[in-house]
């Protein structure tokens, strides 16, 4: 019943003003309740001290001058004049003195490791990998690197005799999922706004300039891209960014994550059950719904943004409208119109809003086109026993409210140059009908 029920009108709004939502692909119960809303969404910053010069290369190990506190760097991204080029295999001296704008380097504590791999599928890591790895550890700084990362994770571990006992060889087979492992971080060149004198004012997503992020976009889909192509048993890469505490994040400094997993997971595969009975959903239920709603927030010539609907935390969507269905295939204007909105989003809910930003694709072997869209989801609230008991979720802003504060800010952000001038907010978007292109059928 909650399937059909969602099919035919996700939002109810009650007499009294509660506004009641069923996620037409999850079949997820969201209400939320008058008043509720009106509680503070940004998290207090904890260190309002000032700003030390040091502070803005060596505050966390995700800064510039504690890169010999990371695994060997698998690629970087440099700016060079008005564009970014990307390097691999740069040995450890060589990451130290080069510029970056954002730096790919593997996950010390992997979801799914390396050993996972080995031990279940007999995965062995390619000869351009392994031909890295070994230039690398005949590098004596590079193997006294990998040594010590080595150890930092045998000793986090509680593996503290090992790491001090083994020998050096016995401790670089451990040192193969730096260079063969499929769990990535992004990490941006910036822990602190260029502007900041305190602590407290760090550099997220929507700080970066326009091109910054879209080269963080091109940068992260390139990485999902090569740990597809180097791992024949990963039928689908996760990509997600946590940002603050609140949201998961381990350490305050912008990064992303990407992870290789060999199976899709129940909730994927059953909107694909749904995908199957209706290939035209994502046009339907969401973007076409959210315009009927008047739950449009911006579009450009290849996106679409809406305050989302029975998810457990506020929610901005975003849709690429391309044709193509893969964001590694997609052309540099596909994906740019992406990273604009993105980008937007991310400057309006402002630094001090934890979020997560959660991507979806198509996976590499799904033999039915879905669109790439990305969740931006505010950690604002915390679920508890209401929500156990029930399975119905409260979440403290209602889809209009989402939208009434992005909009007003993307009026600001664009007359001030922060974001794309190419961006329609609102009453200027065209809310096309079927707008997301990815049905075939619909390009007849």
């Amino acid at each position: 019943m909650s399937f059909l029920a969602a099919r035919i009108n996700p939002i109810q709004v009650m007499a009294d003003g509660t506004v009641k939502q069923i996620n037409p692909f999850s079949g997820t119960e969201v209400w939320t309740v008058p008043g509720r809303g009106n509680r503070p969404i940004t998290t207090p910053a904890h260190d309002c001290s000032p700003l030390q010069q040091q502070d803005r290369h060596s505050f966390c190990a995700f800064c510039h001058d504690r890169i010999s506190e990371t695994p060997p760097e698998k690629s970087r991204l440099i700016a060079v004049d008005d564009s970014f080029t990307l390097h691999s295999g740069l040995s450890i001296e060589q990451q130290q003195r080069a510029p970056y704008e954002f730096r790919r380097v593997p996950n010390l504590f992997e979801i799914v490791t390396y050993d996972y791999w080995q031990a279940n599928y007999q995965y062995e890591m390619d000869e351009h990998t392994r031909c890295w790895m070994n230039n690398y550890l005949n590098d004596p700084a590079g193997r006294a690197h990998a040594l010590s990362i080595v150890k930092t994770k045998l000793i986090a571990a509680g593996r503290k005799n090992e790491a001090e006992n083994a020998s050096e060889e016995e401790l670089l087979t451990f040192a193969e999922a730096f260079f063969a492992g499929g769990h990535d971080v992004i990490i941006a060149r910036r822990h602190f706004s260029d502007h900041a004198t305190n602590r407290s004012q760090l550099a997220s997503c929507g700080t970066l300039s326009v091109e910054e992020h879209r080269g963080l976009i091109h940068f992260t889909i390139a990485a999902m891209d090569d740990l597809y192509q180097r791992n024949r048993y990963a039928c689908y890469v996760a990509v997600f960014q946590n940002w603050l505490k609140p949201a998961g994040a381990s350490f305050d400094h912008l990064h992303k994550q990407l992870v290789a997993i060999d199976e899709r997971g129940y909730s994927a595969e059953h909107e694909i059950a749904k995908l199957r009975q209706n290939p035209n959903m994502y046009n339907e239920w969401a973007v076409d719904y959210a315009a009927k709603r008047n739950l449009i927030i911006a579009e450009n010539d290849h996106a679409v943004c809406f305050a989302g609907f029975g998810h457990r935390y506020p929610t901005l969507e975003v849709f690429s409208t391309s044709a193509t269905t893969q964001p590694w295939l997609m052309s540099k204007e596909e994906v740019d119109a992406m990273s604009d909105l993105l980008h937007a989003c991310h400057a309006a809910a402002g630094p001090e809003v934890p979020c997560n930003e959660e991507w979806h694709h198509q996976p590499i072997d799904l033999d039915i086109p879905m669109p790439w869209r990305v969740m931006i989801k505010w950690r604002i609230s915390t679920l508890a026993g209401f929500e156990g008991v029930t399975k119905v979720y409260l979440n403290t802003i209602s889809p209009w409210q989402l939208r009434d504060r992005v909009v007003d800010a993307l009026y600001r952000l664009r007359d001030s140059n922060t974001i794309a001038p190419t961006i329609r907010i609102a009453t200027e978007c065209a809310v096309e009908r079927n707008s997301l292109k990815y049905n075939p059928l619909l390009t007849r």
